[in-house]
C-alpha cells in the first residue's frame, strides 16, 4: 500500500517549516531556489507517451531520498511515503542528480580565499568552534558541517 505525502509538503512550508525541513532537509525558500535552477534541464523532457512527474515532485522525492538513511532510505521506503512506484523512485533520483551534477559550478561555490565572505565565514567558524579550526571553513547552505575526524584530503 502507497499513500502519498507529498500533498502535506505544501502546508508544511506555509505553515511548519520546520516538518519541510524535517522531510527534505532544506528550507522551502532553498528548494524553490534549487526548483528554478532545474526546472529547464533536457532530462525532464519526454517525448514518450508516459509522462514523467512534475519536477517538483521529482526534486522531492531526490530530496527525501537521499536525505534519509538506514531503515528510511531504501527506494521501497521512499515509494511508499511519495505514493509512486520503486521505478519511479530511481528515476526521479537519477534524473535529479544528473540535472543538479549539471549545475555544479553554479551550485557549489567556494569564496576566494582573501574575499569579504571567506573572512565572515572564518570569524564565524571561530565564534562557534576554536581558533585552530578558523580556517577550516565549509559550510552548506550556511550550515556548518561537523566532522568527527580530521579529513583524509
Amino acid at each position: 500500500m502507497r499513500a502519498s505525502q507529498l500533498c502535506l509538503l505544501k502546508h508544511f512550508a506555509d505553515h511548519r517549516p520546520h516538518l519541510f525541513r524535517k522531510r527534505l532537509r532544506v528550507d522551502p525558500p532553498i528548494f524553490d531556489c534549487i526548483l528554478d535552477q532545474i526546472s529547464g534541464h533536457a532530462i525532464f523532457q519526454s517525448n514518450s507517451e508516459n509522462r514523467q512527474l512534475a519536477v517538483a515532485v521529482q526534486l522531492a522525492i531526490f530530496l527525501f531520498h537521499a536525505g534519509h538513511y538506514g531503515n528510511a532510505a531504501s527506494p521501497e521506503d521512499v515509494a511508499q511515503w511519495a505514493g509512486v512506484s520503486v521505478g519511479s523512485v530511481v528515476n526521479c533520483t537519477n534524473r535529479v542528480m544528473v540535472a543538479i551534477l549539471d549545475e555544479h559550478d553554479r551550485f557549489i561555490n567556494i569564496p576566494s580565499e582573501d574575499s569579504q565572505e571567506m573572512e565572515r565565514a572564518r570569524v564565524f567558524t571561530e565564534s562557534r568552534t576554536c581558533s585552530a579550526w578558523r580556517n577550516g571553513v565549509f559550510a552548506a547552505d550556511g550550515s556548518s558541517i561537523p566532522l568527527f575526524e580530521k579529513p583524509h584530503i
